[in-house]
């Protein structure tokens, strides 16, 4: 009788709906040692989002070691986020950006054989906004907290087709303050306006991202689209050289390069919002000359790629000299290719 009762139970379980997102698990104080613990997905892989997850996209995203990312918004139910044209949206308490880093066998087939390699949350508590990140486990059933950090080797087919070694770091606590501050306060990067104002292919179609956090009450106070700034797609060959190469320089380099953010004392802001010359780099001489200046007198040499800093750095793989320091082991070949016809096509 009991083994039947058992069974029962069972099957009516199939039918029942998951168990909502734990709010209270996520504003809690102190994190959960677990990823489950605060039933963001459905299944113990984390490839299904729970109810109430929406997913978004970055008309230009940072780039990781060539990790894929899946990004998810989650707001406390009859919660809405408020429209800003500058920065991030108004998010409210309870708010939690969820981004797992992953990476296929091969890059040329970016969505088979698929690993995770950590979940990275961003939760917005009363106190203000908390990263936490988790490192999922070889067979890919559970993911646990690392605050301190961690080097996982990951060895997959490059885009070429050869092997690829790549030295994947997962941040410790002190770097993610460092990447995601802004005047010394932990905040948000992605999710700006101007970064959603872009269509997402949903599970019902394509559609603006703007549009549809509207359309499912979870925005209020936008504009027409019109009316939006729009970061450009760096790799959208329509889009002139200009928008795409500031686009990858913003967000690459935007987090950390501008007025409040962890490099304000060099001067040079790389924020797609930022017009002055000079403070974008253009024939700028760096604040400290020494070995990460490779020798070259200014930032950006307009025509002149290979006698501008920021290429130097950025074909680097040396620590103190590379750049962006912090998120990659690799160069970016792509992003390289594009920033140096970027400079190239620069007039003085």
């Amino acid at each position: 009788m009991r083994r039947l009762l058992t069974l029962l139970s069972a099957i009516l379980c199939l039918g029942a709906a998951p168990a909502p997102v734990n709010i209270t698990a996520l504003l809690a104080d102190a994190p959960a040692p677990s990823l489950a613990a605060y039933r963001l997905f459905k299944d113990r892989a984390g490839t299904e989002p729970n109810d109430g997850l929406t997913p978004y996209g970055l008309n230009t995203p940072l780039f990781s070691d060539y990790a894929e990312k899946q990004r998810y918004l989650y707001l406390p139910p009859g919660r809405t986020a408020h429209y800003r044209q500058k920065g991030v949206l108004d998010f409210p308490v309870g708010t939690t950006l969820v981004k797992t880093f992953a990476y296929p066998a091969d890059l040329r087939s970016p969505i088979a054989a698929v690993r995770a390699i950590e979940t990275r949350l961003l939760i917005r508590k009363k106190q203000g906004w908390e990263a936490q990140t988790y490192v999922w486990n070889s067979d890919q059933t559970s993911a646990v907290l690392k605050r301190a950090g961690a080097r996982i080797p990951v060895q997959i087919l490059g885009k070429d087709g050869q092997p690829l070694a790549i030295d994947y770091a997962v941040p410790n606590v002190n770097q993610c303050k460092e990447c995601h501050s802004l005047g010394g306060v932990m905040t948000p990067i992605g999710p700006k306006a101007r970064n959603l104002n872009g269509d997402y292919a949903y599970q019902a179609g394509l559609e603006n991202q703007i549009t549809h956090l509207q359309k499912t009450g979870l925005l209020v106070g936008a504009p027409a689209l019109d009316k939006i700034p729009r970061t450009a797609n760096w790799v959208d060959p329509t889009v002139p050289i200009s928008d795409r190469g500031q686009a990858y320089l913003d967000a690459n380099c935007g987090h950390c390069h501008n007025p409040r953010g962890a490099a304000s004392n060099s001067g040079l802001f790389l924020t797609w919002e930022t017009e002055k010359p000079s403070q974008r780099g253009i024939g700028k001489r760096p604040v400290a000359a020494g070995r990460g200046s490779g020798g070259l007198e200014v930032d950006i040499a307009p025509g002149h790629p290979e006698a501008s800093i920021l290429l130097y750095r950025m074909a680097s793989q040396e620590p103190g000299v590379m750049m962006p320091e912090l998120g990659r082991s690799l160069v970016h070949q792509e992003g390289l290719n594009l920033i140096r016809e970027y400079l190239a096509k620069m007039q003085p």
